[in-house]
């Protein structure tokens, strides 16, 4: 049996949806999905089609519940590998819910490394995140700086998944890469394909564009006197199609056998620290909009800054960003006024 099919968890979700839209595009991989639409829309399959010209399947499931999950390797056993993306990933609320986020990001890794094992599919990519460093001493953060204490629930299930895979991967024939994402923000080029979470958003592009729209009236900019060049928090802004590349790069690097490790980690950053203040004005800049925005207290969980050395993924996966912080923002933007459009069209 020729495999040459690839599961996505979490596919109808923002960065799973992105890299599905790549994998049909730049590869000859068949892709299928499993996600409970939780915090995601089944009408992102749509748009996925609507780019591609390709339907793709999607499990609507809960990863937790492994018999449910079991299936789906059952009706699929042609698959060569998994990414996977599926988690909850709010940093303030999983401070305030952190029992929700230990079960369901823990369970639904543990539930898959056993259907994997079982079910030989020997190449595994891992959504994992730069929070897993902590506030750090040295800046830019390679994949060898020392992980600190997580500053959130969320953090933590990034930390003790790595470790699972890491000792799972000892005792068997998987081949696993953790991808530590910095920011991902931004839409797909085409605008019709962006971040849309169904509850308030707390990351900070989508809180930028829902602004601008007048969806939300104030935006807060947490934390205005952190020891930073504009007193706002530094973050690696990287654009979700740059993010969605990288793991076709590492799913490849996996199957052709290039690892010299069954477990590998690489960062997934631009190598440049942009602060808070800036991403803002680079938004207003490309859209040509003024944002109403207040300077508020600092938001539990959140590091003062962090960003990417970006040697290792370069010269090991041949992988680079080639969109800038104007890219992200504008393809963002456009994204916004194309949900305003369909919202008025309703």
């Amino acid at each position: 049996m020729n495999k040459n099919k690839i599961l996505v968890t979490g596919g109808c979700g923002y960065i799973g949806s992105h890299t599905i839209i790549e994998i049909l595009e730049q590869t000859d991989f068949e892709v299928i999905s499993v996600d409970n639409l939780m915090n995601s829309s089944a009408d992102t399959l749509d748009r996925i089609e609507k780019i591609t010209g390709k339907r793709v399947k999607n499990y609507a499931i809960d990863l937790c519940d492994l018999a449910k999950t079991e299936e789906i390797f059952k009706e699929n056993t042609d698959l060569v590998g998994i990414i996977h993306f599926a988690a909850l990933k709010s940093v303030p609320e999983s401070v305030f819910k952190p029992l929700l986020y230990y079960h369901n990001n823990l369970n639904s890794l543990l539930n898959l490394l056993k259907l994997v094992e079982k079910y030989q599919v020997n190449n595994f990519i891992f959504s994992s995140s730069c929070s897993v460093y902590g506030n750090v001493s040295k800046l830019p953060v390679n994949e060898q700086t020392p992980l600190s204490i997580a500053e959130s629930p969320y953090a933590y299930t990034k930390q003790i998944g790595e470790v699972m895979i890491k000792d799972f991967v000892k005792n068997n024939e998987v081949k696993a890469v953790a991808l530590r994402y910095f920011n991902p923000v931004g839409a797909h080029i085409s605008g019709l394909n962006g971040e849309n979470p169904i509850n308030r958003p707390s990351n900070l592009v989508p809180v930028i564009t829902q602004t601008a729209i007048g969806i939300i009236p104030e935006m807060s900019v947490y934390g205005y006197d952190y020891d930073t060049r504009d007193g706002s928090c530094i973050r690696d802004y990287i654009h979700v199609t740059d993010i969605a590349k990288a793991h076709i790069k590492a799913m490849n690097y996996l199957i052709e056998g290039k690892n010299e490790a069954s477990y590998e980690v690489y960062n997934l950053g631009t190598g440049n620290g942009i602060t808070v203040l800036e991403a803002i004005k680079a938004f207003e800049k490309v859209s040509g909009v003024k944002l109403n925005y207040k300077l508020a207290e600092r938001r539990p969980g959140d590091v003062v800054a962090i960003y990417s050395d970006t040697t290792l993924s370069e010269q090991k996966l041949g992988w680079r960003t080639k969109l800038n912080i104007e890219d992200m923002m504008a393809s963002a933007w456009k994204w916004q006024q194309l949900l305003l459009e369909e919202k008025k069209a309703k």
